[in-house]
């Protein structure tokens, strides 16, 4: 029996993929094995050593202390995609009404109540509101995964010319692409084209300000910027002064800050991109699918600390061992499954920078011991003996 520990309100579909049978949601545990989170902070909660695995239902892990996780030998797995259709309906939405300055102008129709002279008023105002069609007009997408390639594909729907730039796009990614979608080597190529720019990338320290003063100088005149995705990816400052400049005509972001609120020309949404209940259902049934595997068969998918590492269960022993990522580690592993008479039915090893991961199945004699042994090794981080 596993016990689950919940961070935040998570939906039931999710949580009906942990059998009770085989796990326990108990929110007030201290020895938890899992955890469930969405946006909870847990940079200051103190993790338990017995603690084996975090799940974040969505994207970003930025409220999880990744290093601290790592060094404890706790996975941390997100839902990548999951929320993507959420994100991408807000985007085109965004879009759209950004383009003919529909939240401007539903702002100021709500000023014309009690007017005598409404219907005049409508007429004679509405010139303000004026904004162009999209169709034949170039969008340019900064990053073709989940979410980028169903903006890239609706944009193409609506009769726009798309650019995309991703130079780590997956094969996947590149085959959900609509053939009209033209491949930019870089931001070079695609800025200087663009009527519309969009950013789906996950905010990492080399993806921070990628939208800045030396990007938005590249763009054409009057663009419009939109992002969705993380609001450290732009350079606020550098787009209030495009924005000032006329370099920007509207940015359209679900990031609000202090700076950018009340500034014309931008529209905020809170947060917006994942609230729907299908994407808090998808995140939710992903994450505990996620965080099941990996307590009762020791696969990770998904993990944003960990390599990725699974593999079907055969028969006999399964060993799980979480370790650093330096030579003659697997020698000693093997070495004492020797040791130990053990036959090795399967073996995977894979590693992520300074981490690595190996998965055993193994028929044998399996000792309570056997795992002192295996912890014993001087990379080891985290052993278990399923």
């Amino acid at each position: 029996m596993y016990t689950i520990k919940t961070m935040n309100a998570i939906s039931p579909v999710g949580l009906a993929k942990l059998p009770a049978n085989q796990f326990e949601i108990n929110n007030e545990a201290d020895d938890a094995q899992g955890i469930l989170v969405r946006s909870a902070d847990l940079h200051d909660v103190a993790l338990p050593k017995s603690l084996l695995a975090i799940a974040r239902a969505g994207a970003g892990t930025n409220n999880i202390p990744i290093d601290q996780c790592t060094e404890q030998g706790i996975v941390v797995f997100n839902t990548p995609g999951a929320n993507a259709n959420a994100v991408a309906e807000l985007v085109i939405g965004a879009l759209v009404s950004g383009s003919r300055n529909v939240p401007d102008a539903v702002q100021w129709a709500q000023g014309l109540k009690g007017s005598a002279t409404l219907a005049k008023d409508v007429e004679k105002g509405k010139k303000q509101f004026v904004g162009p069609e999209l169709r034949g007009k170039t969008i340019g997408v900064i990053g073709l995964g989940a979410i980028g390639d169903r903006v890239t594909n609706a944009a193409v729907a609506l009769g726009m010319e798309v650019l995309g730039y991703d130079p780590y796009i997956s094969i996947d990614a590149a085959w959900s692409l609509s053939r009209s979608v033209q491949h930019c080597v870089t931001l070079g190529d695609m800025l200087p084209r663009c009527d519309y720019l969009t950013i789906h990338v996950p905010y990492l320290p080399t993806t921070r300000h990628t939208i800045n003063a030396q990007t938005l100088a590249m763009c054409k005149d009057g663009v419009r910027v939109l992002n969705y995705a993380r609001g450290e990816l732009v350079d606020n400052t550098a787009l209030l002064d495009a924005l000032n400049s006329g370099k920007v005509a509207q940015y359209f972001c679900d990031f609000p800050t202090e700076e950018l609120l009340g500034v014309k020309g931008v529209c905020c949404t809170p947060h917006l991109g994942a609230s729907t209940p299908e994407s808090e259902t998808n995140c939710a049934v992903m994450a505990a699918a996620e965080l099941s595997d990996y307590l009762k068969n020791g696969n990770i998918t998904h993990s944003v600390n960990l390599p990725d590492v699974s593999q079907p269960r055969i028969g006999g022993r399964r060993i799980c061992m979480i370790h650093k990522n330096t030579p003659g580690a697997i020698s000693a592993i093997t070495g004492v499954l020797t040791e130990a008479h053990l036959n090795i039915e399967n073996m995977v090893n894979k590693s992520k920078k300074d981490v690595a991961y190996t998965l055993l199945d193994v028929t044998g004699n399996v000792t309570a011991d056997l795992a002192v042994q295996l912890r014993a090794i001087e990379s080891a981080i985290r052993v278990r003996v399923l």
